[in-house]
């Protein structure tokens, strides 16, 4: 198996030659099966959810995913800290002033945690950018919490390379295949 440096590589230059239309498309229909399952959590719960930039699933949402989730549950969002790790913050539109930053453990507080990845294999091995912020963060999650990465179809695969420190996520969300659970994940 290749490691994980030029796997990644290769996802992210075939995520990026996908047209902007063809985004569009997936972000939309990603989002509707996303908004389908989180329907049936509680309201007012919190969601952890990252605000997607570049060509992250979601990316192209007008308002973004975050907000979108906001209309029904209580959302917080990542920040990055100086040592690579996360803090979190209540998520606020961008016409308003940003929160106080709530810890590194309000993670523990989310009942859903909606994350990025580059690729997520059948044994939800969650490929994600390479600095280990997230897996770090998803320590502090217990096993019966649904961690879901939103991935274009081509990036839903049966095996990728895994280190003894990556977190198992528990969901996959594709545009064709809707949100699969992940059975060997937890």
């Amino acid at each position: 198996m290749e490691d994980k440096t030029s796997v990644r590589r290769w996802f992210l230059a075939q995520r990026k030659a996908v047209s902007k239309p063809t985004r569009e498309r997936c972000d939309t229909q990603i989002h509707r099966h996303l908004t389908e399952y989180m329907g049936e959590i509680t309201k007012g719960v919190y969601v952890a959810a990252y605000e997607p930039f570049g060509t992250e699933p979601g990316q192209t949402l007008t308002p973004l995913l975050p907000e979108r989730l906001n209309e029904r549950h209580a959302i917080i969002v990542p920040r990055l800290c100086d040592d690579g790790d996360l803090d979190w913050q209540d998520y606020r539109p961008s016409n308003e002033p940003p929160g106080p930053l709530l810890g590194r453990e309000a993670i523990r507080r989310a009942a859903v945690v909606v994350v990025p990845a580059v690729a997520v294999d059948a044994d939800g091995v969650r490929l994600g950018r390479g600095g280990g912020s997230y897996d770090r963060a998803l320590a502090r999650v217990t096993l019966d919490v649904p961690v879901m990465a939103l991935v274009y179809d081509h990036e839903f695969v049966p095996r990728l390379p895994r280190d003894a420190h990556d977190r198992l996520v528990s969901h996959v969300v594709t545009p064709s295949r809707g949100v699969v659970r992940l059975d060997a994940a937890g």
